[in-house]
C-alpha cells in the first residue's frame, strides 16, 4: 500500500508540473564528498599575538572563531624553530632532517626539498582534489624544486622568505612581477585564495596559503594602519586575521564552510630578536631559532564543523608532523607505505572531542640537524648547548635588547604540566629522570638512523638579524670608545699632576 501512494504522489506531481508547462527533476542524493581542506600558514607568529592565546593588544576576531567553532590545540610543536625544515615536515610528515634539511634555503641556493619526497597536495591530488598553494614557498626556488613539481596544480606567492633578493612574485613556474609592492601583497593573496575556491567549490579541493607575513620586513596595507595596541606588528597581524575572515566568508558563500577543514598555524615561534618588530611568546620562553617552548610551541586552532565538536581543545601535545596522515584519514586517502612517516593521525581524537590517546609519545626539538630536547609526557630533557656556531659573538650579547635567543645553558629538566614558561630546571632534583630521558633521546636517534648531507647550509649575510648584531656591536664600540677617552683623560690628568711637581 505505501508504495502505491508513493506512486501515485510522483504521477500527481508529474501532471502538476506538465500542467504548468514544466520539465518535472527529481533530484538525486548526491555521493559524500570528502572534506576540503585550508591550511592557513602564517610565519613566525608566536603563541601570544593572537586573542584566543590571550593576546589582548591584537584584535583576531576571525582567528578566535575558528577555534569557537572547532578545536584549539594548547601544546601544538612545529617540527623546527625555523621555516625551511617546518615546511617540509608540514607537507610530508616525516622529520626535515629525514631529507637533509637542517635550515633554511637562501635565494642563493640551488636545492631544494628531495623530489622524492610524498607531500600531502600530491597525496590529495591522485584523490581527484584540487589542489594551489598561495603564499610563500621556501622549499627550492630551481624549476624542479617548486610546488608544480610537488603535487601542486597552482602556485601564486613568492619563492622564499620576504627579506631575500629578489624577491619575484610567481604564477606557476613563471616570474609575473620582479619588484614586488609588499604593501599589498596580503591582500593579493588572499583574493587570488578565495578566487581559487570559488572556482572549485563543486569539488574537493586543499588550499595551502602560506601568508608571508608576519616574518621581517614588516608591511601591511594603508587601510590597516595604526588599527592595534601594538604598533606595526600588530597591524601585520591584524590583516591576516581579516584574510582569514575572507576566506571564511568564501566558504560560507559556497556553502560548504561545514565540510572544511580549516587550521590556522605558524611555522615557529617569534622572532624575538627584531624586537618591537617580532612577536610575543606570551608565556614562554624565549622564541625563533631555539628549542625552548617560545621557539617551537605555536598557536594552532582548526575546524570542520561536520566532524569536529565545537569549543574543544586536544590537550594533549601533537605536531605539524601530524598534519598529513590527520588530512589524509579525514580524506580517506592512503599513507605512503614505502617510507616512515613521524606523524600520528588524529581525527579519531579531534571527532569524538574526548582525551587524545597519544599524549605519551616523544616528541623530538630539533635543530641546525641536531636533536637538542625530547619531550615525553610532560617531562622535557634539553641538552646542553654551547652556542656552536653562533653567529652572535659572546661578547655582544649584553648589548642586546631582550632575551638573547641563543644563551649557552647546560642540560635542562622541565617539567611542563607545571612550568611551561620553563624557569624551574629540575635536572639536579630528578637525576633519574635525566638518566631516562638522555636513554630515550639516544634509542630516537637510533630509530631515525642514518641522515643524508645537510643541503642548507647557514647562510646569514642577507638576514635581517645582520643588523642586530651591527647593533650590539655599535653600542659595544661606544663603550669601548667612552672607556678609551676616561682612561686618556685620567691619564692625561695624572701625568699633568705629575709633571707640575717636579
Amino acid at each position: 500500500m505505501p508504495g502505491k501512494l508513493l506512486v501515485l504522489a510522483f504521477a500527481f506531481l508529474a501532471l502538476t508540473k506538465a500542467a504548468l508547462g514544466q520539465e518535472l527533476v527529481v533530484e538525486q542524493p548526491q555521493a559524500h564528498q570528502p572534506p576540503n581542506v585550508v591550511f592557513i600558514f602564517t610565519d613566525d607568529l608566536g603563541y601570544g599575538d593572537i586573542g584566543a592565546f590571550g593576546a589582548t593588544d591584537i584584535a583576531t576576531p576571525n582567528i578566535d572563531r575558528v577555534a569557537e567553532r572547532g578545536v584549539l590545540f594548547p601544546e601544538f610543536y612545529s617540527a623546527s624553530p625555523v621555516c625551511t625544515p617546518s615546511r617540509a615536515a608540514l607537507l610530508t610528515g616525516r622529520y626535515p632532517i629525514r631529507m637533509g634539511i637542517h635550515h633554511v634555503f637562501m635565494e642563493s641556493s640551488y636545492r631544494g626539498m628531495p623530489q622524492s619526497e610524498i607531500t600531502i597536495a600530491e597525496t590529495l591530488r591522485e584523490a581527484g582534489y584540487a589542489t594551489a598553494i598561495v603564499g610563500k614557498w621556501h622549499l627550492g626556488h630551481q624549476p624542479q624544486y617548486l610546488p608544480t613539481n610537488q603535487g601542486f596544480d597552482e602556485f601564486f606567492g613568492i619563492p622564499y622568505s620576504n627579506d631575500m633578493s629578489p624577491l619575484p612574485l610567481m604564477q606557476n613556474e613563471q616570474y609575473i612581477e620582479h619588484a614586488i609592492d609588499q604593501t599589498e601583497l596580503t591582500g593579493r593573496l588572499t583574493t587570488y585564495a578565495a578566487d581559487f575556491i570559488d572556482r572549485h567549490a563543486g569539488e574537493p579541493f586543499f588550499l595551502y596559503m602560506p601568508h608571508p607575513m608576519p616574518h621581517v620586513p614588516l608591511y601591511r596595507s594603508t587601510q590597516f594602519e595604526g588599527v592595534s595596541d601594538r604598533g606595526l606588528y600588530g597591524d601585520v597581524i591584524e590583516e591576516v586575521d581579516a584574510s582569514v575572515g575572507e576566506i571564511m566568508a568564501a566558504l560560507e558563500r559556497n556553502d560548504i564552510s561545514q565540510n572544511t577543514l580549516l587550521v590556522f598555524t605558524s611555522d615557529n615561534g617569534p622572532w624575538i630578536v627584531m624586537q618591537d618588530e617580532g612577536g610575543s611568546a606570551g608565556p614562554l620562553r624565549n622564541g625563533k631559532g631555539t628549542t625552548f617552548e617560545g621557539g617551537m610551541r605555536v598557536p594552532t586552532v582548526a575546524m570542520l564543523p561536520n566532524l569536529i565538536p565545537a569549543g574543544s581543545e586536544y590537550t594533549a601535545p601533537a605536531s605539524m608532523l601530524d598534519w598529513l596522515p590527520t588530512i589524509s584519514a579525514f580524506a580517506k586517502v592512503a599513507l605512503p607505505q614505502d617510507r616512515v612517516i613521524d606523524g600520528v593521525d588524529l581525527s579519531q581524537s579531534l571527532t569524538a572531542g574526548n582525551t587524545p590517546q597519544e599524549s605519551d609519545r616523544p616528541f623530538a626539538y630539533y635543530s641546525h640537524g641536531r636533536l637538542e630536547a625530547l619531550r615525553v609526557g610532560d617531562w622535557k630533557l634539553k641538552r646542553p648547548y654551547l652556542a656552536e656556531g653562533n653567529p652572535i659573538p659572546a661578547i655582544m650579547r649584553p648589548f642586546l635588547d631582550g632575551e638573547v635567543a641563543l644563551a649557552p645553558h647546560e642540560t635542562l629538566l622541565f617539567n611542563l604540566k607545571d612550568d611551561p614558561a620553563e624557569q624551574y630546571d629540575l635536572a639536579a632534583r630528578h637525576p633519574d629522570k635525566v638518566a631516562e630521558l638522555e636513554a630515550m633521546m639516544v634509542a630516537f636517534e637510533t630509530r631515525i638512523g642514518d641522515t643524508p648531507e645537510n643541503i642548507t647550509p647557514i647562510d646569514l649575510t642577507m638576514s635581517p638579524a645582520v643588523g642586530v648584531v651591527i647593533s650590539a656591536a655599535a653600542k659595544l664600540g661606544l663603550i669601548l670608545v667612552a672607556v678609551l677617552t676616561l682612561a686618556t683623560a685620567l691619564l692625561a690628568f695624572w701625568a699633568g699632576r705629575k709633571w707640575s711637581r717636579r
